[in-house]
């Protein structure tokens, strides 16, 4: 009995302190901490507070526009530490007026504050049309799991065109996300909506005082799955474009942008006083040059295009509204520098020179996903390039884009609208979407079979977008050996014994013309032999297996640009042997893709050809299942064999 007690006792104490053990580890952490650890296992942090309160008064020289904003996140595992830097963008459109941070870590039941004291301003360089921005860095102090952060600043907007978007949903989650707009009762606004249900917002509107106030809340906001290459945040994220419309004085009315006219009359009064300055004699002399044996205007604008995108570097920089008027064509010209407007004038100055028209381009790339219609602000774009029309047709001319064929618009605006200057009126243009075709990839491939090895030669022949990436990548390879082994990624056959051994470049960085290498290489283990038979996949590439998504995939996915591949591999016959299988030839074809596979044995040889032609740039969900779907068909048929038999 007496042990039976101890026993008891024994264990009752280990129970004791089992639950001192929790009840201490939960004492390191804050009850809110326990709530959302549990209820968003798989976070690594949560907004608990999200909160933006805009005002915008009428004064004497305008509009009055202030942003304050506030959020406090909570940290639910130990990659806090990497959430310690922060950066707040501005510009001399968005002036940053006060700021406060500071961290939180939870001790004794407390939370206990640390303000961040050090702040430290750079410039931002990697912005490509817009403004001077600036980021201000910062430090949370001893981020750590269970660690709260505060922020909070305000802003003075410059311009009223420049209303920013309200986003109510991110990559984590939110526990409570408030906006709230304070506009006095004379300015008007509009309110663009984007993949926004209206059941889960509550939004209010009351006047008050001459004022009118607008409020959105979202509480309880799940976060959003991040995926690569899906086509922007902007298509995903639920987000308001607010847009001030126009607004009353004492003893006016004035537009801002209620359509695109007024967009493009704002856009036109930066820039119709332009490059109003004769050219340079060197200019006028260099445009004479390179255009003195053209016969056709087609032929000048070409090279002078050409000569944009080879000779004036890019370098993205602005200040203040020289984010949106070009410099002049002469500085450009000195320079041989400019960001995106700047090579947009020399380009337009040197037409002119040429006795050719050309139009200032306002555009938005394929990260924007608003029309001009929808969105008649300025956050509708981020680039400017310059159209020319000759015989009905459209030319995008891009010179920030290197290796550029003239007619070929740079990727990253296909498909996307154009607001194309003519003087006081304007059109908006759509720029299309470059066919399969022309971004090709051919290879023609011989190969025999050599002591266990695959020894083969080919010629690949590359044109369109894929040869505008593969310059881009050998501007790096300054040595053979990096030459050699780009190769080797780039156009791997068979296995990863893949190697190739010497390489012939021809057209390397040519404008118009396809890019050709021929190469030899060797796959070593690559069939197999058994008995009196040889086993080899004609298979070498399987590029078809790439565009195949993830079943688990939740968003849509976007690609650079369609594409087609054409494989064509001779197998010579060893001596001694003869073709006993050959796999059946296979075809799928839908609107997104085809793709096609045969087998002929001609003078000694089996001759395979796959041709592949991918014809999309974003698939959704069921697109990608339906694509999938053919694929898997396309993927057994990679496994097929040739059998060789002595004779």
């Amino acid at each position: 009995m007496r042990k039976y007690i101890r026993l008891k006792i024994y264990k009752s104490g280990l129970i004791c302190s089992f639950l001192l053990i929790i009840t201490s580890l939960n004492a390191q952490f804050s009850p809110e901490f326990l709530k959302y650890s549990k209820e968003y296992p798989e976070a690594a942090r949560v907004q608990l507070n999200q909160e933006t309160i805009v005002t915008i008064e009428i004064g004497e020289d305008g509009l009055d526009i202030n942003q304050e904003f506030l959020e406090e996140e909570l940290y639910l595992n130990e990659s806090a530490t990497y959430n310690s830097k922060n950066t707040l963008n501005f510009s001399s459109f968005f002036e940053l007026n006060e700021i406060e941070a500071s961290s939180l870590s939870y001790q004794n039941n407390n939370y206990v504050e640390t303000t961040v004291d050090k702040f430290t301003e750079k410039d931002e360089l990697n912005q490509s049309f817009h403004d001077d921005t600036k980021l201000l860095n910062f430090v949370y102090p001893n981020l750590k799991k269970g660690s709260k952060s505060r922020l909070k600043y305000s802003q003075k907007i410059k311009n009223p065109r420049f209303l920013i978007p309200f986003y109510f949903g991110d990559y984590y989650p939110i526990i409570k996300n408030k906006v709230v707009i304070i506009a006095d009762k004379d300015v008007n606004l509009e309110f663009k909506k984007f993949n926004i249900s209206d059941d889960k917002i509550k939004f209010t509107k009351e006047e008050k005082r001459k004022k009118i106030i607008y409020t959105w809340e979202l509480n309880d906001q799940k976060e959003f799955e991040y995926e690569e290459n899906t086509p922007s945040f902007k298509t995903i994220l639920p987000h308001i474009v607010p847009i001030i419309t126009s607004y009353k004085t004492k003893s006016e009315t004035k537009n801002l942008l209620g359509s695109v006219s007024d967009l493009y009359g704002w856009y036109y009064s930066l820039v119709k006083d332009v490059n109003t300055e004769a050219p340079t004699k060197d200019l006028v002399s260099l445009v004479n040059e390179i255009t003195a044996d053209k016969e056709t205007e087609l032929e000048k604008v070409k090279a002078i295009y050409y000569w944009a995108q080879k000779n004036i570097k890019y370098i993205a920089f602005e200040y203040a509204l020289g984010g949106f008027i070009p410099r002049e064509s002469n500085d450009v010209f000195r320079k041989k520098y400019g960001d995106c407007k700047d090579n947009s004038s020399i380009l337009y100055k040197m037409l002119e020179i040429a006795g050719v028209k050309g139009n200032l381009t306002w555009i938005g790339t394929r990260s924007i996903p608003y029309t001009y219609e929808e969105v008649p602000t300025p956050v509708v774009d981020n680039h400017m390039i310059l159209s020319y029309e000759n015989n009905g047709k459209t030319y995008y001319l891009d010179a920030t884009g290197r290796y550029i064929k003239f007619g070929t618009p740079t990727s990253f605006i296909q498909g996307k609208e154009a607001l194309v200057s003519y003087g006081e009126e304007f059109k908006v243009k759509k720029v299309p979407i470059i066919e399969a075709k022309e971004n090709a990839i051919i290879d023609t491939t011989t190969i025999k079979l050599e002591n266990g090895s695959v020894i083969g030669s080919s010629k690949t022949m590359v044109s369109g977008y894929p040869k505008i990436d593969l310059f881009q990548d050998l501007e790096n390879e300054n040595t053979q050996t990096k030459l050699i082994e780009l190769y080797n990624r780039r156009f791997n056959k068979g296995n990863n014994k893949f190697l190739v051994s010497s390489v012939k470049e021809v057209n390397k960085y040519d404008y118009d013309n396809p890019f050709v290498v021929d190469y030899n290489f060797e796959i070593k283990s690559y069939f197999k032999e058994l008995g009196d038979e040889i086993y080899v996949n004609l298979n070498l590439n399987k590029d078809l297996s790439n565009y195949k998504t993830d079943k688990k995939r939740v968003h849509a996915i976007e690609f650079d640009y369609k594409r087609l591949y054409n494989y064509t591999t001779k197998l010579e016959i060893p001596t001694g042997y003869k073709v006993d299988y050959l796999p059946e030839p296979v075809t799928i074809s839908n609107e997104f893709l085809t793709c096609s596979i045969d087998y002929v044995v001609k003078n000694n040889e089996v001759i395979y050809n796959q041709k592949i032609a991918l014809n999309f740039l974003t698939l959704s969900l069921e697109q990608q299942q339906e694509v999938n779907s053919q694929i898997k068909k396309i993927e057994r048929n990679y496994k097929e064999i040739v059998v060789l038999k002595k004779v």
